[in-house]
């Protein structure tokens, strides 16, 4: 998967979330969350925003079981979209990305 799909996918995930009716937000902030803490676990401090993607890419079912295991009875937070949001929101994080793009290196 290229960048630009994933970051299209993760922006898409953003949209998602910021459209959720008012009384969805707690949960899908709580699975958010959940998930970030996650990749936090996964990726410690310095990553970048390829790394993201290539752990994206090799699978986010472990996303879908954090999930249900955080708000295992409201099963709309199981939705890929909300992973997606999560992902977009670590990836701020990465060492080589900065308002809202990725950072090209220096030659």
């Amino acid at each position: 998967m290229s960048y630009e799909t994933a970051i299209q996918q993760w922006r898409e995930g953003t949209r998602f979330v910021s459209e959720l009716p008012p009384e969805r937000e707690r949960t899908a902030q709580r699975v958010e969350e959940a998930i970030v803490a996650e990749l936090r676990r996964r990726y410690g401090g310095a990553f970048t925003a390829e790394e993201l993607v290539e752990g994206y890419e090799s699978g986010t079912s472990w996303c879908l079981e954090l999930a249900r295991r955080t708000a295992p009875k409201e099963p709309w937070s199981w939705d890929g979209r909300l992973f997606d949001a999560a992902f977009a929101r670590y990836l701020r994080g990465a060492v080589d990305f900065a308002g809202g793009r990725r950072l090209e290196a220096r030659p």
